[in-house]
């Protein structure tokens, strides 16, 4: 009799659990699927609002005046190679837009270029320290001999994003 409420039991539980797995699955694919439409990393944002990156670099380059809240869209023109921890947006304003993410908090896929992006947060007039430029240039594989002709801090605009939506 115990033989037959201890399998009885066992029968019960590994239904359960099979049941279980099931519906974690099938969780797990409507996420993929929607996911495949758009990816976020950081804080949640929506896409509602948002404007041409050339919109946003214009307004920066017409004024000595910082932006503190803006949602952005453009084409990502290149990620950090190795972890994704800057993006830059392609405008016709002139030099793309280099995108960093608030406090290092979240990082971007690294094989995300050509993609939509749509990122929210400050933009601003900053000042590239050499030794910034040279690990943007090492995060972007430029050769050894490129990094050591580095040797002047760049003035250009930035963006610290809270939140970034990729399509």
């Amino acid at each position: 009799m115990l033989k037959r409420i201890s399998l009885f039991a066992a029968l019960a539980i590994f239904a359960v659990a099979c049941n279980q797995s099931a519906e974690k699955d099938a969780s797990a694919s409507t996420e993929t699927s929607e996911s495949s439409k758009a990816e976020f990393f950081g804080a949640k944002i929506t896409e509602e609002n948002a404007v041409p990156v050339d919109s946003v670099v214009s307004m920066l380059k017409n004024s000595n005046q910082d932006i503190a809240s803006v949602k952005v869209t453009g084409e990502i023109d290149a990620v950090c190679k190795n972890k994704g921890c800057w993006m830059t947006i392609a405008n016709g304003v002139g030099e793309p837009l280099r995108i960093t993410f608030k406090d290092y908090g979240f990082f971007v896929p690294k094989d995300c270029a050509g993609k939509t992006a749509v990122f929210e947060g400050r933009a601003y007039h900053d000042t590239v320290t050499v030794a910034m430029l040279k690990e943007y240039a090492k995060d972007d594989g430029k050769s050894k001999e490129e990094i050591e002709k580095i040797t002047d801090p760049e003035i250009s605009l930035g963006f610290e994003a809270t939140g970034v939506i990729i399509k």
